[in-house]
């Protein structure tokens, strides 16, 4: 910008548009997942994280971080700014994050209950204990939130509070991905035999396949887009996040699929876990479901239902424009999905 005009004008947009696509290829990458952290537990390949701050947290309770299994962890702690773990660090709140890290081709007899049950039940427990707090509140995003979600409805002991962003409960629903894994032609044993661990280019390509003109959509907006820097580290941080995807262990996709998506035997009350059995209405602490508008993967009345079955008297859903990440990582986050997340925890720690 010159003098005191708040926008560049267009000639200077073009010089920079021109600029910034012509060194594209050069560009350095934003730095991602740049927190400070430090890994207190590891166990197989995942580690559990917990992020560091200058001063002692105002909360009792510690937050639990947990993603997708097929993710990176630091869709959550993407840039400076755009960074929920670093918001939640900043509000007061001691913040961990599991990292389910890169399963070997030995992962592919992984199971289920490995993941939802023990894995999830350990990084609890480590959370709570490390903190010096009873419990500890969850925040579950996407596949994160589904596992979160059953491990609640087994043993909700240590889990203070639980926070869903675009996790799906119910799995027969309208969107494509239920079309598809519920088909009778699709054969995830088939999968499981010829690849062991689901690759992540096939997970993708599924992905890719809802919408497929998302790529032409991306390249008009980083060409409309491409004068403003801020804007072109937030697109390469996420094009960085999109292609830095995590192969599936063979045995709990397995189970994902015809439990939850074949089956729909989590919203039934059929699904088990541990051996025991995962009602939704065991679980009695306070639930808060946050859906999206434009959630391509995820519909939102499949994550919304929840409430519709757990027992919780202190259970709330937001609703929110945009997708299914980028209302999680955008400006507009920053100003109000986060601060709703924090004031939940921190309201819910007395």
């Amino acid at each position: 910008m010159t003098g005191s005009r708040p926008y560049p004008s267009d000639r200077e947009k073009w010089a920079r548009r021109l600029a910034n696509l012509s060194g594209l290829a050069g560009r350095a990458r934003p730095p991602v997942g740049q927190t400070p952290h430090d890994c207190v537990f590891e166990e197989n390949k995942w580690r559990l994280l917990r992020y560091r701050s200058a001063v002692a947290p105002r909360w009792r309770r510690p937050v639990l971080l947990v993603p997708s299994l097929i993710n990176r962890h630091y869709v959550m702690d993407l840039l400076p700014g755009k960074s929920l773990a670093a918001y939640l660090v900043a509000e007061g709140h001691d913040v961990f994050v599991v990292d389910w890290g890169t399963p070997g081709d030995e992962d592919r007899f992984l199971g289920f209950d490995d993941v939802a049950g023990r894995y999830l039940d350990r990084a609890l427990r480590r959370t709570a204990r490390i903190a010096g707090a009873d419990r500890a509140h969850v925040l579950g995003y996407c596949l994160g939130g589904t596992l979160a979600v059953v491990h609640a409805a087994v043993q909700q002991g240590r889990i203070a509070s639980l926070a869903l962003l675009a996790a799906p409960v119910r799995f027969e629903d309208d969107g494509p991905l239920s079309a598809w894994t519920r088909s009778a032609t699709f054969r995830p044993d088939a999968v499981v035999r010829a690849f062991g661990n689901v690759p992540w280019q096939l997970l993708q390509g599924a992905f890719h396949m809802i919408r497929p003109t998302l790529g032409l959509s991306k390249s008009v907006a980083l060409l409309d887009r491409a004068w403003n820097d801020e804007f072109l580290d937030g697109f390469l941080a996420l094009e960085t996040w999109g292609h830095d995807n995590v192969s599936f262990p063979g045995a709990c996709f397995e189970k994902y699929i015809v439990e939850l998506y074949k089956r729909d035997a989590l919203v039934k009350g059929e699904l088990r876990l541990l051996g025991r059995p995962a009602r939704l209405s065991a679980i009695t602490c306070p639930v808060y479901v946050v859906t999206f508008a434009h959630d391509g993967i995820v519909p939102h009345e499949s994550a919304r239902v929840l409430l519709d079955h757990v027992t919780s008297l202190d259970k709330h859903h937001l609703h929110l424009a945009g997708g299914h990440v980028g209302a999680v990582v955008s400006r507009a986050a920053s100003k109000g999905l986060w601060p709703a997340l924090a004031t939940f925890f921190r309201d819910r720690d007395r």
